[in-house]
């Protein structure tokens, strides 16, 4: 009776060889067909005339004392004092002779969150478009 009782063991063995044997299958069946895909070609359409290039954004620069400056990179690299009622003037005045005129607010980093929400909300309600933020990478 002894015997018996060991023979209706379940078996807990796995065996892997017919895995491995099926995986090593696939592998040959990936080396041989791979070398023989092609990657696909896109062919690009063309353009008939060259691309007008970018406008130089207007910078709005918010000082440590919370006065503003802008500064027209097209004009070059000069800033000038303005009140909040000349910039939103000077700002729509470009925009409505390109309405793709990007504007970029920079601030001071001592300068609070606050006063920068406050300036980009007087350039939305105004109705000015295109207006992001600008940022120092780290590295300078």
């Amino acid at each position: 009776m002894i015997q018996r009782r060991s023979n209706m063991r379940p078996m807990s063995d796995i065996n892997v060889v017919p895995y491995i044997d099926v995986m090593l299958v696939l592998l040959v069946i990936f080396m041989i067909t791979a070398p023989l895909m092609n990657p696909g070609q896109i062919d690009l359409p063309s353009v008939g005339k060259a691309l007008t290039p970018s406008i130089a954004p207007l910078e709005v620069i918010i000082r440590k004392d919370s006065s503003l400056a802008l500064n027209d990179r097209s004009q070059g690299d000069q800033e000038r004092s303005l009140t909040r009622e000349q910039l939103i003037k000077f700002i729509k005045d470009r925009q409505t002779r390109n309405a793709d005129q990007p504007v970029v607010i920079s601030a001071d980093k001592s300068v609070r969150y606050e006063e920068v929400i406050s300036v980009m909300d007087l350039l939305q309600q105004q109705q000015i478009k295109k207006i992001g933020l600008l940022a120092q990478t780290k590295g300078r």
